[in-house]
């Protein structure tokens, strides 16, 4: 993406990426110029990302919570695991955001399933977060479920803020990660039969 063309990676973009208008206005869709991709977009925009501070945060969180997660479900159930609770984050953002026209793009709600189900299946695991005290290279361990607990209030707060204030813009998809992390913490159950322990 970065070594294309700035109108190609705009094509991309709005083709690959979801655009929500794109589904609740198909007459707009066509008139702009957007194929018709029969909801392919919800699944696609979940491997684009904007830039490479988004998606090196997104594989930071990863990193973090992804592999006690995985070994709890096995791989295969963990990539459909991950890719359901990505699409159902994206359809959330659709729901709550119809007529946007920019496209939505990340693994964000994907990987805030990941967190719902970590919230509830290691909630006293210890993440270890990176104090910013006159920089110094500060680090503290505090409880999972206290980090993703202040991640979710974080996130409401942003979300309800679009709702309160309708002329507000957001650059990031709020309700994609309300509706990843509440699809995890549904439906992480159905995809572990053999629970074990952390990961190291």
């Amino acid at each position: 993406m970065q070594i294309i063309p700035l109108q190609n990676q705009h094509y991309i973009l709005h083709v690959y990426g979801l655009v929500p208008l794109k589904y609740s206005d198909p007459q707009w869709a066509f008139e702009v110029g957007l194929p018709v991709d029969y909801g392919l977009s919800f699944l696609s925009g979940l491997f684009l990302h904007g830039g490479w501070i988004h998606l090196i945060v997104n594989v930071w969180f990863m990193w973090i919570f992804a592999k006690n997660i995985e070994a709890a479900m096995g791989h295969g159930l963990f990539l459909i695991f991950y890719l359901v609770c990505g699409v159902i984050a994206m359809l959330i953002q659709w729901y709550f955001d119809p007529q946007l026209t920019t496209p939505i793009v990340g693994a964000s709600g994907a990987i805030a399933g990941i967190l719902g189900a970590y919230f509830f299946l290691y909630p006293y695991a210890k993440v270890v977060i990176w104090v910013p005290l006159l920089f110094l290279p500060i680090f503290v361990e505090i409880p999972a479920i206290a980090f993703l607990g202040f991640w979710v209030i974080l996130q409401l707060q942003e979300a309800t803020t679009l709702i309160m204030f309708e002329d507000t813009t957001a650059s990031v998809a709020w309700w994609s990660h309300i509706g990843g992390f509440i699809a995890g913490s549904v439906l992480h159950k159905l995809f572990i039969f053999n629970r074990i322990s952390i990961v190291d």
